[in-house]
């Protein structure tokens, strides 16, 4: 495989830039000497290779490769980060329009992967012995792919420019960004594209109809719209198809990949070639009797870990503050006087930044076999039933229709799995005290899986939790974040991209940037 060594400002014009060249300098898969727009698209190979291009994409660090590590965006995590323009930036307020890294990669690799959508979408029916309904079976693979990259977009920057076909540099120039609510509703127009042709079921790798309709679901819940939440959850539901994993520890195995929970999971494979995840590099501990070199960049804080209750209600012995703790937080943090790989943490096996704030992340890492750095094969889940079940139960609250019911679903994510028995939630409560319990919920059971960011943003709630202090493993102060309070105006949207307003100034800037 072959590399792209292009640096451009603007991943909008070098989007644009690729697609002038051969195919494969777009599709980054061969060399250019092989391939041309003239040869290509003959085959179901070609037409193969082009929806690999495009679902490569969602493997890159500011879109989904990156994994729970934007927890370290929350209070859930700490990230002990160099150089700017990281989570540990965006997580303590300090970001702006000119920190590069995940505010101009975000954008440059989403718009990457819209741009190889839309060539995909206007060229495989170009494509001669392969069948119709393959190939409408593909373009809603696309179709799904571009809404889950606008949808990272609108939740990053808000309104951005729709670009729904190939353009020229000097289109790209003249681009305004969409309004948000036009970027929403081409995403679901996108997903329910998708969800006309995908199959219940597909091989590895492969978009299915519950991806597509759990998504769809998503989308409605960012933006409070309740009653299709609920519509949607039934729909997943209806299919009969998925169910809550009977171990939560078992859940973040690799032996237990692609269970009845997983919905929408990002696929990744051991060997060379980069083809596995970081997980291995930046969350396992380092184990010099496994030859692990591990970093744990992103490790849980306190105050996540000060979240997690008793199995039974009752209050934390301070003098043992892991005794009856609820299982989660031993299967989703690495905490003093655990052990991982049958090593004592932190005296046989360490970690980088643990060693700074005291803690580590068990979850999605493995502890059965050797992996090599960035050659993880364990998979990670975008989307699973258990996130599902929460998101029903919350249109319900919400809805104020049957807070009972709901409680009854945040029960089931509590008591059902055969590792997992805590207090169950009692019934009667009011709508505002179920909304707070549901809250809790969902930090605990999707703590660092990437989803807090994006709760605390659809909440509106960042006023009430920031300022949050990160202490080190001592107690001493490491960090605040937010120190200055949260400006939901500002705050829930990172800057535009310096560089993109500089190549075209139609591109307005975001509020407080």
């Amino acid at each position: 495989m072959s590399n792209l060594n292009i640096k451009l400002l603007s991943s909008i014009f070098l989007s644009i830039l690729l697609g002038l060249y051969s195919c494969d300098n777009y599709l980054d898969i061969l060399p250019d000497d092989q391939i041309t727009n003239e040869t290509f698209w003959k085959s179901q190979q070609d037409v193969e290779l082009a929806l690999n291009g495009v679902y490569n994409t969602l493997r890159n660090n500011y879109v989904y490769g990156y994994g729970g590590g934007y927890d370290a965006c929350t209070p859930n995590a700490y990230q002990w980060a160099h150089w700017e323009g990281q989570q540990m930036q965006v997580g303590a307020g300090q970001i702006f329009s000119g920190s590069g890294g995940i505010v101009t990669e975000r954008w440059k690799f989403c718009y990457q992967g819209i741009y190889r959508a839309n060539y995909f979408l206007e060229n495989v029916d170009k494509a001669e012995d392969v069948s119709a309904e393959l190939i409408n079976r593909y373009k809603g693979e696309v179709y799904f792919l571009r809404a889950v990259f606008y949808d990272l977009l609108a939740k990053t920057y808000g309104g951005v420019p729709l670009i729904l076909k190939t353009i020229s540099t000097q289109e790209a120039r003249e681009l305004t960004r969409a309004s948000e609510d036009e970027v929403w509703n081409q995403i679901h127009k996108d997903y329910d594209e998708a969800i006309k042709v995908l199959p219940k079921t597909a091989s590895t790798g492969h978009i299915t109809l519950g991806a597509a309709l759990g998504m769809k679901m998503k989308a409605y819940l960012y933006n409070s719209q309740w009653d299709k939440v609920l519509e949607y959850s039934n729909k997943i539901d209806d299919l009969e198809k998925y169910s809550l994993f009977p171990s939560y520890y078992g859940l973040f195995q690799f032996e237990n990949e692609g269970n009845s929970e997983t919905i929408f999971a990002l696929s990744f494979m051991a060997g060379p070639f980069s083809q596995g995840s970081v997980f291995d590099r930046y969350w396992q501990p380092q184990n010099l009797k496994y030859g692990i070199d591990g970093s744990n960049s992103v490790v849980p804080i306190q105050d996540l870990v000060d979240a997690y209750e008793t199995i039974d209600g009752s209050p934390i012995d301070s003098d043992n503050p892991y005794k009856n703790r609820d299982p989660r937080l031993d299967f989703t943090i690495l905490r003093p006087g655990a052990y991982f790989q049958g090593q004592l943490y932190p005296i046989e096996i360490k970690n980088h930044t643990g060693q700074k704030v005291g803690f580590g992340i068990r979850k999605y890492t493995i502890e059965t076999m050797q992996v090599k750095g960035n050659e993880s094969p364990l998979d990670f889940m975008i989307l699973r039933y258990g996130d599902v079940v929460l998101c029903k139960a919350e249109a319900l609250i919400e809805l104020n229709q049957n807070i009972d019911q709901a409680i009854d679903l945040i029960n089931l994510i509590r008591t059902s799995r055969s590792d997992v028995k805590i207090k169950p939630i009692s019934k009667g409560l009011s709508q505002s005290q179920a909304r707070e319990v549901l809250r809790k919920e969902r930090r605990i059971e999707l703590a660092l899986e990437g989803q807090y960011w994006d709760d605390i943003k659809r909440w509106k709630a960042g006023t009430e939790i920031y300022p949050v202090e990160v202490r080190g493993a001592l107690g001493e102060l490491i960090q605040v974040k937010f120190p200055d309070g949260y400006n939901i105006s500002k705050d829930n949207h990172l800057p535009i991209p310096d560089s993109e307003i500089a190549l075209n100034p139609n591109l307005t800037q975001n509020q407080g940037y």
